[in-house]
């Protein structure tokens, strides 16, 4: 099958992530990709931002911005015919972004069905954190997009319901939740040769993946370790952050600097590694419609998890089974679910050894989402 593979992201972080590793899969299984993308994100390395997209943000006026945006959309369209004729493609699949209703117009004209992946509600994600000026727009564009897709892949079941609630008819859209490569996780060293390369031997290590933001509430775990002198956890974040300040002041206040390491962005191939060394996966908080890549590497490597019980964790997780889940409603109970995994290595082996067993009974994988993408493609080409 040939794919037309459409996004807009300006910069190289858990975003591009997904786009590599499904597109990996689906070139793995032996289709044909051609993407259309801006070219200046082929040349970041990971964690790194377009400077240009960063330049006109902190310069225009919001609503100049926006307008930008959305006018994006005209030599995109023409990108995306010029791909079109000369690729011939069976399938057009767009990463979902606000202001974009190019791959509808095009897909319209063409008559080739579009698959429309959608992680995020932007324009309420958007409007809450940053504002929007252009409200009217910033509204018709996403539900334009959102209705009119071929198909709408859906990474929960919170987030199919905002795009029902847009207008979306609810027999197009597919919930597909984030997976991981497996064999990139098998294939990293066991915890205790990783721990060793991390000069973390005998070492009960609480660990973190991601862009470390404040609302993750990391400084309390750097509390709860200097409280803890008798277990001696040690605290492992791969990562960077607004909030990588706040975590090594805490730890410099309390005077456990000794038992705290960030790690700072790592390769995507070093991840698997610095997972394994993991004996508590430490997932603090989520927005309640996120898909979060890092719950599936912890779940890849055994990982004893704790997560928050929002209803998109409890769409892949379940508690005492193979995670503990803390009331999200009430914070301290984050630190009360370390305390009993901290305090007890059988519920550690046996929550981190379901993690592995649920992921493997789901098949949370890029390659399965890959092969059931691909149904979905066969679908709407049988229909068209």
């Amino acid at each position: 099958m040939k794919i037309l593979y459409h996004h807009r992201l300006g910069s190289k972080d858990g975003q591009y992530v997904h786009v590599e590793e499904l597109t990996n899969a689906l070139q793995a299984l032996k289709h044909e990709l051609l993407f259309v993308s801006p070219s200046v994100i082929q040349e970041k390395e990971f964690g790194g931002e377009s400077t240009l997209v960063r330049m006109l943000k902190s310069k225009m006026p919001q609503a100049i911005y926006e307008i930008a945006e959305f006018f994006y959309s005209l030599p995109v369209y023409l990108k995306l015919a010029r791909a079109i004729k000369a690729f011939k493609p069976d399938i057009i699949y767009e990463r979902y972004n606000l202001f974009l209703p190019a791959g509808i117009w095009i897909k319209k004209r063409f008559k080739v069905p579009l698959i429309l992946e959608v992680n995020a509600p932007l324009y309420s994600e958007r409007k809450k954190n940053n504002g929007i000026a252009l409200d009217w727009l910033a509204k018709w564009s996403e539900r334009y997009v959102w209705r009119n897709a071929d198909c709408v892949i859906a990474v929960t079941e919170v987030l199919k319901n905002y795009i029902v609630e847009a207008g979306a008819d609810p027999e197009k859209i597919q919930v597909i939740p984030n997976g991981v490569d497996l064999d990139c996780f098998d294939a990293a060293q066991d915890r205790v040769s990783s721990k060793k390369k991390l000069e973390l031997e005998n070492k009960l290590v609480l660990g973190f993946v991601g862009f470390v933001r404040k609302w993750h509430g990391l400084d309390r775990v750097v509390e709860l370790i200097a409280e803890d002198t008798r277990n001696d956890p040690f605290l492992l974040v791969v990562g960077d952050g607004p909030a990588r300040e706040d975590i090594e002041s805490a730890a410099k206040r309390l005077k456990v600097e000794e038992r705290i390491h960030m790690a700072g962005v790592v390769s995507r191939e070093e991840m698997p590694f610095y997972v394994a060394a993991f004996d508590i996966a430490l997932q603090p908080d989520v927005v309640p419609y996120a898909s979060p890549l890092k719950l599936f590497e912890y779940m890849a490597m055994g990982c004893a998890i704790v997560a928050p019980d929002s209803g998109n964790i409890k769409e892949i997780l379940t508690h005492e089974l193979d995670a503990l889940l803390f009331d999200y409603q009430k914070p301290e109970t984050f630190g009360v679910a370390i305390k009993r995994l901290i305090e007890d290595e059988e519920l550690r082996t046996r929550l981190g050894q379901g993690a592995r067993m649920t992921l493997e009974r789901r098949n949370l994988t890029w390659r399965h989402n890959a092969e059931v993408t691909v149904e979905i493609a066969k679908g709407l080409l049988n229909g068209f």
